[in-house]
């Protein structure tokens, strides 16, 4: 299986690349084929007006590599780990203004926003988040853009680990080890059980029967 791994955070020696690190450590070793991206080196600008950027045959014209990065990298992978740290208790907006470039895709004006649109969907999806603060709610906002985000993907949300840390390297030392939660979280993005029910979802009487 592909596994992308997404760190958004400006700092690059940072807490959220480790918990990315450690989640890509993982998924090799579980045997999936993975890499490790960092926002940064793909994104220069944010979404505009695709009615006036795009070139004469559709195509988005921002000079920069986002398009590898969703074409080449996140379209063909089958799950996708996404590290950022909690900004005013929302993601990087790095990471936003990716999910925001999409659109340039998706959106009907795309000459391959059919392709595209197929490409985003049935992934599973893993996140990655450090945090100064220990605030159980601290998370809850980018928790419930995720949920969204797959919701209307038709992908599967597997999990969330969070370190606490705002120096460089704290999450090394977090007792609640976050790095091997990451880990683990790569190394069984493919297997984790994951349950989603309605009212209606067909269940026996024991989870783990």
């Amino acid at each position: 299986m592909k596994t992308l791994i997404i760190s958004s955070s400006p700092r690059r020696d940072g807490n959220s690349i480790r918990l990315a690190r450690a989640a890509l450590e993982g998924a090799r070793e579980a045997g999936h084929v993975t890499e490790l991206v960092l926002v940064d080196d793909y994104i220069t600008s944010f979404l505009r007006d695709c009615r006036i950027c795009r070139n004469e045959t559709g195509d988005c014209t921002i000079d920069d590599r986002f398009s590898e990065l969703f074409l080449d990298k996140f379209v063909p992978s089958d799950g996708v780990i996404l590290a950022t740290p909690v900004y005013w208790y929302g993601m990087s907006g790095q990471l936003k203004t990716f999910f925001d470039r999409t659109f340039c895709y998706y959106a009907a004006s795309c000459p391959t926003s059919g392709a595209n649109s197929e490409g985003m969907m049935n992934k599973r999806i893993g996140l990655l988040l450090s945090s100064e603060e220990t605030y159980p709610g601290a998370e809850l906002g980018i928790v419930h853009q995720v949920q969204e985000y797959c919701r209307y993907t038709h992908s599967c949300f597997v999990g969330v680990v969070r370190g606490v840390g705002n120096k460089r390297g704290d999450v090394d030392v977090d007792p609640c080890r976050p790095l091997e939660d990451a880990k683990r979280l790569g190394a069984e993005l493919f297997d984790r059980l994951t349950t989603d029910y309605r009212l209606d979802t067909p269940r026996g009487g024991s989870v783990w029967a």
